[in-house]
This record gives structure tokens, C-alpha cells and sequence, in this order.
């Protein structure tokens, strides 16, 4: 019953403890790790910023292809909105990370580009700050440090080279203040204004060819219902949180039903509306799930719950709503 696409790992990988739990484990040790570059880059416009991301992906996609050892390797990148980084100055992130960025910076992105284990700051340093130069030797770095140039973002972006650990964990912990001060802020209008209120969030993620358009429909379903919202996340894998900062409770039903026309819209472009953190037992993304698959393809799942859990007793609940029996 897994289907010609999909064996029993992928079945119970993707059944969040509904079908089975983990036991023992088997792990090995990992080879060296590769050495990160780390680039803050602020972009002026959305649009900018996602045409550096396409050729950074378009430059590491050709790189895995060929094993270029002067091709561009990116590990991540991420993004944080204009909204993203007003909260990060309300709350102070920017100056307890000694980090600046510009008022008039429309998107963040925070750029990590690997590079074999034992390669030197030094070295790092010489291929960045030589690039430009004519007939700079070919490298990694020159060409990631060529690209940030040719779409004007050379300027202003900050590198944290590998040797500079601190850094990296300041670059880190700055975007790590964006969802921390949406959440508080939630928090404080549950207490404060409506215990009803909660985080209202999406976790989509579209082919990149179309996150662009899905980016424009996040902004406009919230902007048409008045909510104020932030998105950040995982640009380079097309998939981000938009965050509803909600301000009374009507904010997180109006949320809500954002959230569902953002789920029918991702799968019309080719997405998912449930990217990473699984559907679990929230009924909102019990809903996109549903939306995404249909009756047919629910009841799918409940035969494979009856036929490996007929008591229902693994995760009662977990993807799969309880209003009726799963052996019933």
C-alpha cells in the first residue's frame, strides 16, 4: 500500500509517529565538515534580492553537476522582510548584535557558501578582496564576490569569514530575533488583549520559478484583510513563514482564512502548503492537508492507519483528525 513512489521508510518518515516509533538507531560518523562563509546581504528590492538568490541557486546547481572545485557552493540562504526587520530594531537585535542594516533595505538575505575543509581565511580573504581585479585567478570566492557585484550588492554586504565564529553567531541569533519577537509578540496580545489570540503562521513552499508570484500573493491575501505580517525563511528552497502580528482576534480568523486561500494558491502553483513542520494536530493544517489531498486521498491515509494501527494508538490525532474511530 506504500504506491510505486513511495517504500515503507518513506511511509513512516512522513507519518509523524502515527504508523510506528524509532527504536534503535544506527549513525555514523560524517566526514570533515566543509569550512562557511557567511554574507549578510540587504537588497533594496524584493525583486533584487530574489535575482541574486535564482543565479546563486542556477551557479550551486551547476556546481553539484560538475564538481567545479572554483564553482559557487551554497549551503542556505535566507531571507528576512522589510516588517522582519522593523521588529528587529523595535526590539533591539540589531544593536545587541552590533548588527546595521539599512532603512531602505527591502530584504535581507543571509548567505552561506561552503568551501572544503582546511581552506584558510587568508585565502578566503585574497580571492574576495582580489576579485574585481584583472586577471584575478579563478576561485570560488572571486565568482560568488563577481555575482554580488554584478547585481550591485557587493557594497554593502557584510562576509564573516570562517575563522570569524562570533560573527557567524551574531549574523545567526539576528535572524533568529525575527521569529522570537513575532512570537513574543503574540504572546503579549494573548494576554494583554484576547486569550484566543495565537500564532497564525504558514509553512509553504513553491518551485522557485514561482516564488516571486507566491511571494506578491502572501502579501496581497494579508494586505486586503489589514493584517499586519512578516515573512522570513528559507528563500533558496522557495519555502518561508509568513507570520500574521496579530492585534486583536478577529486578526487571527482573518488570518486564518488567508492561510487556507495561500494553501489552495501553492498547490496551483505546484507546492506544498505543509513544507517542514509537519501537519500534527492543528486543525488549520489538518485543513490544507485535506485541501492538498482530498476525501479520496484522506481516507487513503485513515485504510493505512486501520491496516498498521487498528486500536489507534500511535499518535491518536497526529494528521488525521479524531472525530471518528480509526478502526471505525
Amino acid at each position: 500500500f506504500a504506491g510505486p513512489d513511495m517504500d515503507l521508510i518513506d511511509l513512516f518518515i512522513g507519518a509523524e509517529g502515527t504508523l510506528g516509533v524509532v527504536v534503535n538507531a544506527t549513525l555514523r560518523v560524517l566526514p570533515t565538515q566543509p569550512v562557511v562563509v557567511f554574507a549578510q546581504v540587504p537588497m533594496r528590492t524584493e525583486q533584487a534580492g530574489l535575482a541574486l538568490v535564482g543565479d546563486l541557486r542556477r551557479a550551486a546547481t551547476e556546481t553539484w553537476r560538475s564538481q567545479d572545485p572554483c564553482g559557487i557552493d551554497i549551503a542556505a540562504i535566507e531571507s528576512l522582510d522589510r516588517r522582519c526587520l522593523e521588529v528587529l530594531r523595535e526590539d533591539g537585535v540589531d544593536r545587541a548584535q552590533a548588527i546595521t542594516v539599512a532603512p531602505d533595505t527591502d530584504l535581507l538575505l543571509i548567505i552561506q557558501v561552503e568551501r572544503p575543509a582546511g581552506t584558510t581565511d587568508d585565502e578566503i580573504f585574497q580571492d574576495m578582496s582580489s576579485a574585481l581585479e584583472p586577471g584575478a585567478p579563478d576561485s570560488a570566492i572571486g565568482r560568488f564576490a563577481r555575482l554580488l557585484h554584478e547585481h550591485g550588492a557587493a557594497g554593502d554586504a557584510e562576509i564573516a569569514l570562517p575563522g570569524e565564529g562570533r560573527r557567524a553567531r551574531q549574523i545567526l541569533a539576528f535572524r533568529e530575533g525575527a521569529p522570537t519577537g513575532v512570537n513574543r509578540r503574540v504572546g503579549e496580545a494573548r494576554r494583554t488583549v484576547d486569550p484566543r489570540i495565537d500564532k497564525t503562521a504558514a509553512d509553504m513552499i513553491v518551485p522557485f520559478d514561482r516564488f516571486a508570484e507566491m511571494m506578491s500573493i502572501y502579501r496581497d491575501g494579508f494586505t486586503r484583510r489589514g493584517l499586519d505580517y512578516a515573512v522570513w525563511g528559507h528563500v533558496s528552497d522557495g519555502n518561508v513563514h509568513p507570520n500574521v502580528i496579530p492585534r486583536t482576534y478577529d486578526d487571527v480568523v482573518a488570518g486564518r482564512e488567508a492561510i487556507l486561500e495561500f494553501g489552495r494558491e501553492v498547490v496551483r502553483l505546484g507546492g506544498c502548503p505543509l513544507a517542514e513542520h509537519g501537519v500534527g494536530r492543528g486543525a488549520l493544517k489538518q485543513a490544507l492537508l485535506r485541501q492538498l489531498y482530498g476525501d479520496a486521498g484522506i481516507e487513503e491515509m485513515r485504510a493505512i492507519k486501520r491496516a498498521i494501527d487498528p486500536d489507534g494508538k500511535m499518535a491518536p490525532g497526529v494528521i488525521l483528525a479524531t472525530r471518528e474511530r480509526v478502526n471505525g
